[in-house]
C-alpha cells in the first residue's frame, strides 16, 4: 500500500515542468534555491527567483546585461557595487552591467523576487563569480 505522502510526491514528480511561452524549460534548481524563466525574448528575460532562508547567490557580475530586482515577499540583502541595502516587499533595485552584485536572504521565510534582465546577451554563462559559498567555478 502506498502512503498519502508517497502518492503526493509521485503525483508531483509526474507533473510536467512549467515552460515559458517559447517552450524553454522554466525552473532550474540551485544550491541557494531556484529560478523560473517566466518569459524570454530578444533583449530581455524575466525570472522568478526564490532564495532559501540563510542562503545567498555568488558575488558576481555580468558583462552583457543589466538586472532589475523587485521583491515580491521576504527580505533581500543586496550588495551592488560599493552599496549594501535591505529591500522589502514591493521595493526594487537596479544592477548595471559590469557591476559586482550579490543577493542574500537574511530572513526566515523564502525570498521571492522578480528579475528583469536586459541586454544583447542573456546566457547563464555571462556570470563572472568573485566569491561563491558553493565552490562553483566560472
Amino acid at each position: 500500500m502506498v502512503s498519502t505522502k508517497e502518492a503526493t510526491q509521485s503525483t508531483i514528480s509526474a507533473l510536467p515542468t512549467p515552460a515559458a511561452p517559447n517552450g524553454v524549460a522554466a525552473t532550474e534548481l540551485r544550491p541557494w534555491g531556484s529560478f523560473t524563466i517566466l518569459e524570454e525574448a530578444r533583449g530581455y528575460k524575466i525570472k522568478r527567483i526564490e532564495v532559501k532562508p540563510g542562503h545567498r547567490l555568488s558575488l558576481q557580475m555580468h558583462h552583457h546585461r543589466s538586472e532589475h530586482w523587485i521583491v515580491v515577499s521576504g527580505t533581500a540583502k543586496v550588495v551592488c557595487g560599493e552599496k549594501e541595502m535591505l529591500l522589502f516587499s514591493n521595493q526594487s533595485t537596479y544592477v548595471p552591467p559590469c557591476t559586482s552584485h550579490r543577493l542574500e536572504n537574511p530572513g526566515v521565510i523564502p525570498l521571492i523576487l522578480i528579475e528583469v534582465q536586459n541586454g544583447e546577451y542573456l546566457g547563464e554563462d555571462d556570470i563572472v563569480r568573485f566569491q561563491d559559498d558553493y565552490s562553483r567555478a566560472n
